[in-house]
């Protein structure tokens, strides 16, 4: 399941503006958050993240790249693990915020990837309050 999509432009704040007159998007200083209801899980709230970042921040190297996927996953260790196993290139060790665990890995095709192990009641929290 996507968890955010990071893409570089060269002026990061008018595109955000741009998205948000032109497409609507509730924008802020990090981009939009997108909530949604994972399937089968009307209970549940999920978010995605939209952000722009400089053409000089160097968030998504080592790829070369404009963009980055962000994947919401289970059991971020477990996944490194096996992909660990599976000689899959991982960028960096885990790294653990209140909103969640993160890891980078590259794909065959050099594009860096994000995957994330969220903890949605902090955007519950700050969403809506409680």
């Amino acid at each position: 399941m996507v968890g955010g999509i990071f893409f570089r432009t060269k002026d990061p704040a008018a595109m955000r503006e741009w998205y948000a007159k032109h497409l609507g998007l509730q924008t802020d200083e990090f981009g939009a958050v997108f909530k949604f209801h994972p399937l089968g899980k009307a209970d549940q709230n999920g978010y995605l993240q939209w952000s722009t970042f400089s053409e000089k921040n160097k968030h998504m190297e080592p790829s070369t790249k404009d963009f980055m996927i962000n994947y919401r996953v289970e059991n971020l260790e477990w996944l490194i693990g096996e992909l660990k196993k599976e000689g899959i290139q991982i960028l960096d060790e885990i790294k653990e915020y209140d909103y969640g665990k993160f890891a980078h890995i590259m794909d065959p095709e050099g594009n860096k990837i994000e995957l994330w192990e969220p903890v949605d009641k902090v955007f519950d929290e700050y969403y809506e309050g409680g």
